[in-house]
């Protein structure tokens, strides 16, 4: 469960629509055997250079999903991880989701957001697909300028949570200050190839956020945000 500021929408509408899983196997092909004459020598030959053209191509197409761990550690005696993973294509049985006038989400590719506390991916109740959002290729600002609280009860709102942002590129780091004066610095981590990035933070359990700051690499700050609780 989750409080968002930006996808929340989205990622509720994906969650409902999709079905299935992906499937991420490409198939061999094998060269037929070749007789002992010498014409049909040339012809193996042949289709061995097609065999390995299709492998070379398959191999090429392999990493159907790009994975970048975010962040991860322990708190409150429980291990927490967020991770981005992009599908450059949509992968097999993910549908795009109808919005409420009858139009479908526009997008080619997928980015989902993996986050866990203590072994339990947050809004795994939605099903294989929640927490993902459609977009429109590596480079789509849509996958960019949100942030929200996640946790596994009271939507992020109490108990261990977690703070994840996905924040524009000039953002080098997030701190979140505490009431108590104590605060936690998260590094902002992009995924490979694509525009995509994100910073994650945990919070423990009782704590309460005073501010959320945003940085850029020269330690200027960028936003101050009070509103969090």
């Amino acid at each position: 469960m989750a409080l968002s500021i930006a996808r929340k929408a989205v990622i509720a509408a994906v969650a409902a629509a999709a079905i299935g899983g992906v499937s991420l196997g490409a198939s061999a092909v094998a060269a037929p055997p070749a007789p002992a004459s010498g014409p049909a020598v040339q012809r193996s030959g042949a289709s061995a250079t097609v065999v390995a053209k299709r492998d070379a191509a398959s191999q090429k197409q392999a990493p159907r999903v790009v994975t970048q761990v975010i962040g991860k550690g322990r708190v409150d005696g429980q291990r927490w991880s967020v991770a981005l993973e992009f599908y450059p294509t949509l992968p097999e049985g993910f549908t795009l989701p109808t919005q409420p006038e009858g139009t479908t989400v526009p997008g080619t590719s997928l980015l989902c957001q993996r986050m866990y506390i203590g072994g339990v991916r947050i809004d795994h109740q939605g099903g294989r697909w929640s927490d993902c959002q459609p977009v429109n290729g590596a480079h789509d600002p849509q996958g960019t300028g949100s942030m929200g609280l996640w946790g596994l009860q009271d939507k992020g709102t109490s108990g261990t949570r977690l703070m994840v942002a996905n924040p524009e590129a000039d953002v080098a780091y997030g701190v979140l200050a505490f009431s108590d004066g104590s605060s936690v610095k998260a590094a902002t981590v992009g995924v490979p190839g694509t525009d995509y990035r994100a910073w994650a933070a945990p919070i423990a359990n009782g704590k309460t956020i005073a501010a959320v700051d945003q940085y850029d690499a020269h330690h200027h700050r960028l936003t101050h945000d009070t509103y969090w609780r």
